[in-house]
C-alpha cells in the first residue's frame, strides 16, 4: 500500500486529507504531488481495497477515483462511499470523451468529474470547491430553513417545501448541473440562488441569464465573449456569461427558448468545460457550475425536436421540481403576511388578511404562482381602506381546477393550445393588454410572448 503524505498538526490533516484512487502509477504520482504543493495531505491507493482500508483510518475531504480500478470501477466506489460515509465528496476521472461516464457519475452522486488527461487547473478548482463544502451542522440548518444571515429565504411550513428545502441543500454539496423545472412564478430562480449560496461557490458569482431575451445573433457573443476586432463594432476585448461566472454559479433562466445552434455551442462548453471567444484562436479552461430552468417541459421539447436530447442529458442531471402555490396551500398565510410586510415597508404596520380573503386565495387557482400572489396583494393593499384587507380587496375571479369538460375529448396539441390560450388571454386581460407586462406575469420573455401570440392566432 503506497502513501504520499506532508507532516500537519492532527487539525490540520482532519480538515485538509484527499484520498486519490487510480491503478496507473504515473498518474497517481501526478495527482498526489499537485495536491501537495496546494498544502494538503495526500494518500494513494491503486484499488478499492486498498482504498477502502484507508477510509477505516483517516478522515477526508474528497475522495478522487478512477473509473476503471482493477478490483471494481468508480461508481462502485463511489456507491460505497455513499453508503458508508455520506456526506463525503467522491469526484471520478472519466476517459476522454466519455460524456456518458461522466454524467452516469455525476447521477449516482459525484461531487464532480474530471476528463483525462486531467488538466490541473481544473484539478485545482474541483478540490478548493470540496474544500468549501459547509459542514454536516450547517447542511442540517440549511435543510431545516435556517438559512444564514442575509440570505434569501424559501418560507414554506408545507411536507412539500419541507422536502423542497432539504432537495436544495443536497444539490448544494454538488457540482453536478442541477434543472429546476415548475411553473412561472414558483420561485425557480430563487432555488437557484439558494443551491449556489449554499454550496462551495457560494462565495463566488452567481451570473443569471434569461436565455428567451437575448437576440439571436448576439448570443454566442453574450456567453463567450469577444476579442477586439472579432468583428464590426467590437472595439475591446469583452467577457462573456461563462467568464464572468468563473468560480460560481451560471443560471440558465428559460433554457427552453434558446435556438438549437446555441444549443450546440452550450452543450460543447459544458463537455469540455473550455470556451472560446468570439476572434481567439484557442480555447479558455471555465469553471462554472451550470444551474437551468424553465416552466415548459423540456422532455416534451426534446421530443417536438426544439431542445437537443444530448443536452437535455447534460443539464437534467438533477432535476429539482419546485412546488406550485396550489399545491401548498397550508404556506399561503405565511406568504402572505412575508409580502405585505413587505410591500407595506418598514415603517408602517401591514393590514391583516381577513378570514374571508384568506379562504378566497386558499381556493384560487395561482396560475402565477407567488409572483401572482405578490401583484394581487399590492392591489389589495391599494385598495383596502381598514386596517384588514377583505374578500371584496382581493377582486379575485376563482376559476376552476380542473380543466373543462370541453377539452378533455381534444388531442394533446389542441388541448395543451388550448391552456396555453387561455392563461395568455388571461394574462392580457389583467394587464389590459399591455404585451411586456403580460409577459412578465406569465414569466416568460417579451419575445417568447409574441412567438406565441403568433403560433395561437392571437392579435
Amino acid at each position: 500500500m503506497s502513501r504520499v503524505s506532508q507532516c500537519f498538526n492532527s487539525e490540520e490533516e482532519k480538515s485538509h486529507r484527499v484520498l486519490v484512487v487510480d491503478d496507473e502509477a504515473d498518474i497517481r504520482e501526478l495527482l498526489a504531488l499537485t495536491l501537495q504543493r496546494m498544502g494538503l495531505t495526500v494518500d494513494v491507493a491503486a484499488s478499492t481495497f486498498e482504498a477502502e482500508q484507508y477510509l477505516h483510518k483517516h478522515y477526508y475531504n474528497l475522495c478522487l477515483t478512477d473509473m476503471r480500478l482493477p478490483d471494481g470501477d468508480g461508481l462502485g466506489f463511489l456507491d460505497y462511499v455513499t453508503r458508508n460515509y455520506p456526506g463525503k465528496p467522491v469526484a471520478v476521472i472519466t476517459a476522454y470523451g466519455s460524456a456518458e461516464n461522466a454524467v452516469a457519475a455525476l447521477k449516482a452522486g459525484a461531487f464532480d468529474y474530471l476528463s483525462k488527461p486531467v488538466s490541473l487547473p481544473q484539478l485545482r478548482a474541483l478540490v478548493k470547491a470540496a474544500l468549501k463544502l459547509p459542514s454536516a451542522s450547517q447542511a442540517k440548518k440549511i435543510g431545516e430553513g435556517q438559512p444564514a444571515a442575509g440570505q434569501p429565504m424559501l418560507l414554506g411550513k408545507s411536507p412539500l417545501m419541507q422536502q423542497t428545502r432539504l432537495m436544495i441543500e443536497k444539490f448544494s454539496r454538488s457540482q453536478a448541473p442541477v434543472h429546476i423545472a415548475g411553473e412561472s412564478g414558483s420561485g425557480k430562480e430563487l432555488a437557484a440562488r439558494l443551491v449556489h449560496l449554499n454550496g462551495p461557490r457560494g462565495d463566488g458569482p452567481f451570473v443569471a441569464v434569461n436565455c428567451g431575451a437575448i437576440p439571436e445573433n448576439l448570443m454566442e457573443s453574450e456567453f463567450f465573449g469577444y476579442k477586439k476586432g472579432a468583428f464590426t463594432g467590437a472595439t475591446q476585448d469583452k467577457d462573456g456569461f461563462f467568464q464572468a461566472a468563473s468560480g460560481g454559479t451560471l443560471f440558465l433562466d428559460e433554457v427552453a427558448d434558446l435556438p438549437l445552434s446555441m444549443q450546440v455551442k452550450l452543450l460543447r462548453a459544458i463537455q469540455e468545460k473550455m470556451v472560446r471567444n468570439i476572434g481567439a484562436t484557442q480555447e479558455d479552461p471555465v469553471d462554472v457550475r451550470i444551474i437551468s430552468a424553465t416552466h415548459q417541459d423540456l422532455g416534451l421539447c426534446v421530443e417536438s425536436g426544439k431542445f437537443r436530447q444530448d443536452l437535455f442529458y447534460r443539464l437534467n442531471v438533477i432535476v429539482l421540481k419546485m412546488p406550485a402555490l396550489r399545491e401548498i396551500p397550508e404556506d399561503i398565510p405565511l406568504l402572505a403576511g412575508e409580502i405585505l410586510k413587505k410591500v407595506a415597508g418598514v415603517n408602517a404596520a401591514p393590514p391583516k388578511l381577513g378570514l374571508k380573503a384568506l379562504k378566497e386565495l386558499q381556493a384560487y387557482d395561482f396560475p402565477g404562482n407567488v409572483r401572482e400572489l405578490e401583484n394581487i396583494l399590492e392591489r389589495a393593499l391599494a385598495m383596502t381602506t381598514g386596517g384588514e384587507i377583505r374578500k371584496e380587496d382581493l377582486q379575485l375571479s376563482v376559476k376552476p381546477k380542473k380543466a373543462p369538460e370541453r377539452l378533455k375529448s381534444l388531442p394533446l396539441q389542441e388541448y395543451l393550445d388550448s391552456v396555453e390560450r387561455e392563461a395568455i388571454m388571461e394574462a392580457l386581460e389583467k394587464t389590459r393588454y399591455n404585451k411586456t407586462a403580460a409577459a412578465k406575469l406569465l414569466g416568460i420573455s417579451f419575445r417568447a410572448l409574441r412567438y406565441r401570440l403568433d403560433r395561437l392566432g392571437i392579435d
